[in-house]
């Protein structure tokens, strides 16, 4: 579901590498109780859009899945840096994150999240060092070419 709003929130963040960019994963709670059941991901590095995360999720899934394991391919990615270390440039206890104009899905309880909410996010405590575009090893996307270029909507 397309989203044209803005979101931000305080809480832990875990800056993460992965094929050339960098992304944030936070997690949101849409009450009081305070459960984290809202993952939010975005790219944070300048000049990814957020719809090179789904680009990427399609890239890696089998081409017979659709939005709902693509929306869990991308879970799986910021809670394996979150749980496991693997790829995190840094994490911050206590981060000031931004969220603007993305897609959410359901995530149905999948890692613990009920929601995936992506889009162009902002760290305030990341660096430009930590959020710089990096040489990777592995790509996920064969075309450098953006979505939009290819008039397709995320």
């Amino acid at each position: 579901m397309p989203v044209d709003e803005s979101q931000s929130g305080r809480g832990r963040v875990t800056v993460f590498r992965m094929f050339g960019a960098v992304f944030g994963y936070a997690t949101h709670s849409l009450d009081e109780r305070n459960l984290g059941e809202v993952a939010v991901v975005g790219p944070l590095t300048p000049g990814v859009e957020w719809g090179r995360l789904w680009e990427m999720a399609r890239a890696m899934c089998r081409a017979s899945e659709g939005e709902s394991e693509h929306a869990r391919w991308i879970m799986a990615q910021a809670n394996r840096s979150f749980t496991c270390g693997g790829d995190v440039v840094v994490k911050f206890p206590r981060g000031d994150w931004k969220l603007a104009r993305g897609k959410r899905a359901d995530l149905g309880g999948y890692c613990h999240r009920d929601h995936l909410w992506t889009g162009a996010m902002t760290v305030e405590e990341a660096t430009p060092e930590q959020v710089a575009a990096y040489a990777s090893t592995y790509q996920a996307v064969t075309s450098p070419t953006r979505l939009s270029d290819k008039g397709v909507s995320p």
